[in-house]
């Protein structure tokens, strides 16, 4: 009868389906969802590329500058100490001898022309990479009260 061909049209409909090959992530791959960065990590991230661009031919990729002309902004004692003149040497430059780590340098870095927004995530990525864990963000706002 026609119910004995609709049984056998799904049998076989359905065999036709389990025959198909499906990974895994088509089944278990949900779009859109992602784990969202804190402002603090977007800034880093944005930082690294600043770093890169503009303060490792110096500083070095690890942070530890050089024994002769550049300080060490890895673990750097002037770093911690002295945020506000670390943000003010970014964004103004820096002139004039400065003791880090108990060692004296006295070169000059020059302005990098940065906007508020690259010092301000140029600090956050320099302030949290290597050794250097401080989890209070350095804002625009922050960088923007620091004048010459």
């Amino acid at each position: 009868m026609n119910t004995t061909k609709i049984i056998f049209g799904l049998a076989v409909i359905g065999i036709g389906f389990a025959s198909q090959s499906f990974s895994k992530n088509e089944y278990t791959n949900v779009t859109g969802v992602q784990q969202q960065k804190t402002p603090l990590q977007k800034s880093i991230a944005s930082g690294k590329e600043i770093y890169t661009d503009f303060c490792m031919q110096c500083h070095g990729g690890n942070g530890e500058g050089n024994a002769l002309n550049f300080p060490p902004l890895n673990n750097s004692d002037w770093l911690k100490k002295k945020r506000t003149q670390s943000i003010h040497a970014v964004k103004f430059g820096q002139t004039g001898e400065i003791v880090v780590n108990g060692k004296k340098y006295n070169n000059i870095m020059p302005p990098a022309g940065l906007s508020n927004q690259e010092v301000a995530d140029v600090m956050n990525y320099i302030m949290n990479s290597w050794n250097n864990k401080n989890h209070k963000m350095v804002t625009v706002a922050e960088v923007t009260k620091i004048v010459k």
